[in-house]
């Protein structure tokens, strides 16, 4: 059998019989004349060629990303222009943004945020996080395979692992991922429908609800924040938080200031006898959803007033006032365990998707020392 390598990846095949002329043709490949293989090859000469561009960071037209952003289903704040910017304006963090672009249109883009922590533990903590997920135009599934290649080549040497922490259905591209040496991690979210706050509170839980009203009536409020210096407050409170229950590391105190000053969303502050005694930090996709990016309380210390839950309700509540449909709760950990938190979310009243993430690992070792390291302090702190 002699192989016909026609263009577009087709392949045909023919037997090579004796006294047939073997001619060298496109790109040295043998093929056999025959006239309907010439048709075919006319055919496909004049088929229109793809012009395939892949840009970086600066190189990409702003105007074009944001038409992306706006059209494309698996948009969220943090695949933005401003998240982008928002990123690269502190100290300690940087991001890179890589699109795929055919024919002048982008088809594929994402921002993968580069995080580790300071000291010697930068060694062991070098990450590459995708939040959101990548943005996929439906009709270039090819698009992502490309930016997915791209992606990996680029932080190779740079990150310890590379890690999309989807916000959105990505399980029809679920092979493509696999294809380019990432693993699907199940993983759960809560996601909140917020049109109708009547409805929200009728989901709500009973003993939720009970400790809402009970906030309400010692004197709880809650508001946008207004200064830098009530946001400070809040990056005191949540660094407190991290440290001595949760034991993980939070984004330094310059990203929560560029946030606050920047369109991305909304710090909610929770009030008590005029002291902000907790709150929600949310990313806002206008008119579509509200992200909890992080919350805290003083809850120990003002036990009967609910912090956590009244900043929580905070941001329902805006989304509801400002018209945006749905309240997602950004992650609501693995199937397979149990976790508080989820419990604390799910009494909300949202409903449960598993969206998963996709994991990259580039340094085995390094990537085991680190997880052992952060699951020791961890446990440190329980």
């Amino acid at each position: 059998m002699t192989r016909l390598r026609l263009l577009k990846g087709f392949q045909l095949y023919s037997k090579t019989k004796a006294g047939q002329t073997v001619l060298r043709g496109l790109n040295s490949w043998d093929w056999i004349r025959r006239p309907w293989q010439t048709d075919w090859l006319n055919f496909m000469k004049r088929l229109p060629k793809v012009k395939i561009d892949i840009l970086v960071n600066d190189q990409i037209p702003v105007i074009d990303w944001m038409n992306f952003l706006a059209g494309n289903r698996h948009a969220t704040p943090f695949q933005s222009f401003s998240f982008f910017k928002l990123f690269n304006s502190v100290e300690q963090l940087s991001a890179d943004a890589i699109a795929i672009s055919k024919d002048g249109n982008i088809k594929a883009l994402a921002v993968v945020t580069i995080q580790k922590e300071t000291g010697l533990r930068s060694y062991f903590s070098r990450r590459g996080i995708i939040y959101g997920g990548p943005l996929v135009s439906e009709d270039s599934p090819d698009a992502l395979d490309i930016l997915l290649k791209q992606l990996s080549a680029r932080l190779r040497g740079r990150v310890i692992y590379t890690e999309t922490r989807n916000l959105s259905d990505y399980s029809c591209y679920k092979h493509i991922f696999i294809n380019n040496g990432l693993r699907y991690i199940p993983y759960l979210n809560i996601i909140l429908d917020t049109a109708n706050i009547e409805i929200v509170k009728h989901n709500v839980s009973n003993s939720r609800m009970r400790q809402i009203k009970a906030a309400r009536r010692d004197s709880v409020t809650w508001e946008e924040a207004k200064s830098l210096e009530e946001v400070r407050v809040f990056h005191r409170i949540l660094n407190r938080l991290y440290k001595e229950k949760i034991g993980k590391p939070i984004l330094p105190i310059g990203f929560f200031e560029r946030f606050f000053e920047s369109d991305l969303g909304k710090f909610l502050m929770v009030w008590h006898d005029n002291k902000i005694i907790g709150g929600i930090m949310c990313p806002i996709m206008e008119q579509s959803a509200i992200y909890e990016f992080y919350v805290c309380g003083l809850d120990r210390e003002y036990l009967r007033q609910y912090p956590s839950i009244m900043a929580t309700w905070a941001a329902i509540e805006y989304a509801s006032v400002n018209n945006i449909s749905r309240f997602d709760f950004m992650g609501a950990g693995s199937p397979d365990k149990k976790y508080s938190v989820r419990d604390f979310k799910s009494r909300f009243g949202g409903r449960e998707v598993e969206f998963g993430r996709f994991i990259q690992i580039n340094n085995r070792v390094l990537y085991m020392v680190g997880k052992i390291a952060v699951g020791l302090s961890s446990r440190k702190k329980r």
